[in-house]
């Protein structure tokens, strides 16, 4: 099971259904998605509620103008059969810049951007625009 796959894909049908908020059980590495989400402007919040045995981060979905949500597309690139690995110089651009691309490094989970600063490569997880 891909974990990380699920999430986004949850992620993306609750847009696709324009519904205002998508849960699903929480892990440490969803909560850093979510949170890195909210800091580009991505989802407006997300709430972790602790249940047993597992708990739930539920995601408020952000749309323009009621109908436009605010992620068009979503796409896994490291896979559990395949990774793919990227230096600090060799990280992709979402769409020139506009979009977004999620590295988990030896730091933790952070943008491509902030990755590329920082002179970290590491695993490419995915690409949000």
């Amino acid at each position: 099971m891909d974990t990380i796959a699920d999430f986004l894909i949850a992620i993306k049908n609750g847009y696709m259904a324009k519904k205002d908020t998508v849960s699903i059980n929480s892990s440490k590495t969803r909560q850093e998605i979510a949170k890195i989400l909210k800091e580009e402007g991505f989802i407006s919040d997300f709430i972790i509620t602790e249940a047993k045995p597992n708990p739930i981060i539920t995601l408020n979905l952000r749309y323009f103008e009621k109908d436009l949500p605010a992620i068009a597309g979503i796409k896994r690139i490291s896979k559990p059969s395949v990774r793919i690995y990227k230096g600090s110089n060799e990280l992709p651009k979402t769409l020139s810049g506009a979009g977004l691309t999620i590295v988990s490094t030896s730091s933790g989970l952070m943008t491509g951007k902030i990755a590329h600063q920082k002179h970290l490569g590491g695993e490419i997880i995915c690409q949000i625009w």
